[in-house]
């Protein structure tokens, strides 16, 4: 993505966090940051023929229901973020929702996520992961019969809360 496709309404940073003076990387200090509502929203497609999106609206996968299933691994997905990520911290998150909603015009499943929490630091990994982790699902859960399916556009969309300010996406 363009930076051109990009609206940030908070300052920019231009030094990277996760590399200390010396250039070694190191996991960011938030002790001394300011509690505040942090809320990330991500999404992913995932593109798959006509035919596959029909068995998937019609729950006829052999594997079960693909877009529960899907939910559920995106949420767990955001809870261990923290373990899949080395330099994400691990936090409390308050709320995270997963919804995957069938596209006939990609064709395909649009998953898109928020997570939300009170903390020091932000939960936009936490929310791609999610929809990462999601798409990956409906992937495995739909390979048998289509195993040229295609993940597209992972990406944030908005985040809000914290020093840095609100960012928002301006092509979404």
């Amino acid at each position: 993505m363009h930076s051109s496709h990009m609206h940030y309404t908070g300052r920019m940073s231009k030094k990277l966090t996760h590399t200390n003076d010396a250039g070694a990387i190191q996991m960011v200090d938030v002790a001394d940051k300011s509690e505040t509502d942090r809320v990330a929203v991500a999404e992913a497609q995932i593109q798959m023929t006509a035919e596959t999106l029909s068995l998937i609206r019609a729950n006829k996968l052999k594997k079960g229901d693909v877009l529960s299933t899907a939910r559920l691994a995106g949420i767990q997905a955001a809870k261990q973020t923290g373990l899949l990520i080395p330099l994400c911290h691990p936090l409390a998150l308050n709320a995270i929702d997963v919804d995957c909603v069938l596209d006939e015009t990609i064709p395909g499943v649009q998953v898109t996520t928020r997570v939300r929490c009170h903390g020091r630091t932000g939960v936009e990994m936490e929310a791609l992961t999610a929809a990462s982790v999601a798409a990956l699902t409906i992937y495995d859960m739909a390979k048998a019969v289509d195993k040229g399916m295609t993940i597209l556009c992972v990406q944030l969309v908005s985040k809000t809360g914290g020093k840095g300010g609100d960012w928002h996406r301006s092509d979404s």
